[in-house]
C-alpha cells in the first residue's frame, strides 16, 4: 500500500506567508491593518476564482484522495467517472491536484470534455494536475470550498481522507440547511464507505439527523448507476440544457 502513496515534500514558509495564513488569522485579534489586509486577500481570492470559473458551464465536482497513483483501482474508477460526466454534458470540476482529482480531470480530457480545478496552496507541494483546461490556485480552504460548491449541480465522492470528508459533509450540511439546492451526492466505493453509511444510519436512529437528509445520497460501485442518479436529480430536476457560452468582457479581465 505504501508504494501507492505519493511522497510530499515540505517547503519553507516565509514570514509574509505566515502572516497571510489562516493559522495566523485564527490566533485571535490582530492589528486593524493586519485584519484589513487579510480581508483584502480573501476578496482577491474570490475575484480570481470568479474570473476563471464564470464561463465553465454547469459542473459536477469530484472529490477524493490526492494520494492514489495511476495503478490504484480507485484512480481508474475516477477516470471512468470523469469521462462519463462529460458524456452527459457536465464540466468536471475537482480540487485540481493529483490522485483522484487528476484521474477525474484526465477522464474528462480524454472524453473531449471540459476539465477545471480549484487547486489549494499548501505548505507541501501540490501542483495543478496536467489535465486541466482552466484552474485557479487558492490559498484558503474556505474560499476553495465555496468555489467548488458554487458552480456544481452534483457531487461525486470517491475514497479519500479528512479533506474529502470535510468537503462531503460541507455539501451535506448546505443541502440539509437549504443553503443550496438538493443536489445529488454519490459515494463511489461501497466497501470503503460502508462504515460511514452505517454511522449515518445510527444518526438517523438517534434522531440527530432526519432520514430525509440522506434522500439524495447514493452509494454505488457502478458508474452507470451514478450517471443515472446525476441525470435524474441534477439535469432533469433543474432543467439543465446546453446553451451558447456567455460573452467574455475584456474590461473585467476575462479571457
Amino acid at each position: 500500500m505504501d508504494s501507492e502513496i505519493k511522497e510530499v515534500v515540505q517547503t519553507p514558509i516565509s514570514p509574509k506567508d505566515k502572516r497571510a495564513s489562516e493559522r495566523y488569522f485564527l490566533q485571535g485579534p490582530h492589528s486593524r491593518q493586519s485584519e484589513l489586509g487579510f480581508l483584502s486577500r480573501i476578496v482577491w481570492e474570490f475575484l480570481k476564482g470568479f474570473r476563471v470559473l464564470h464561463f465553465v458551464g454547469p459542473c459536477v465536482t469530484v472529490f477524493g484522495s490526492a494520494r492514489f497513483t495511476e495503478e490504484h483501482p480507485y484512480y481508474e474508477l475516477a477516470r471512468q467517472v470523469g469521462g462519463a460526466l462529460t458524456d452527459i454534458g457536465f464540466t468536471v470540476m475537482t480540487g485540481g491536484g493529483p490522485g483522484i482529482m487528476e484521474a477525474a480531470n484526465r477522464g474528462a480530457r480524454e472524453a473531449g470534455g471540459a476539465s477545471v480545478g480549484c487547486n489549494i496552496r499548501l505548505p507541501f507541494e501540490q501542483k495543478p494536475n496536467p489535465y486541466l483546461d482552466h484552474w485557479v490556485n487558492i490559498r484558503y480552504f474556505f474560499v476553495r470550498k465555496v468555489l467548488l460548491m458554487k458552480y456544481s449541480y452534483g457531487f461525486i465522492v470517491l475514497p479519500g481522507g479528512l479533506g474529502t470528508m470535510d468537503e462531503m459533509f460541507e455539501a451535506l450540511t448546505l443541502i440539509q440547511t437549504k443553503k443550496i439546492e438538493s443536489f445529488p451526492i454519490v459515494l463511489m466505493g461501497m466497501t470503503y464507505w460502508q462504515p460511514l453509511i452505517e454511522f449515518l444510519q445510527q444518526m438517523v436512529a438517534a434522531k440527530t439527523i432526519s432520514d430525509t437528509d440522506l434522500n439524495l445520497l447514493l452509494t454505488t460501485d457502478s458508474v452507470e448507476e451514478a450517471m443515472s442518479h446525476i441525470q435524474k436529480y441534477a439535469i432533469e430536476q433543474f432543467g439543465l440544457e446546453r446553451r451558447p457560452p456567455m460573452k467574455r468582457r475584456w474590461f473585467f479581465g476575462e479571457r
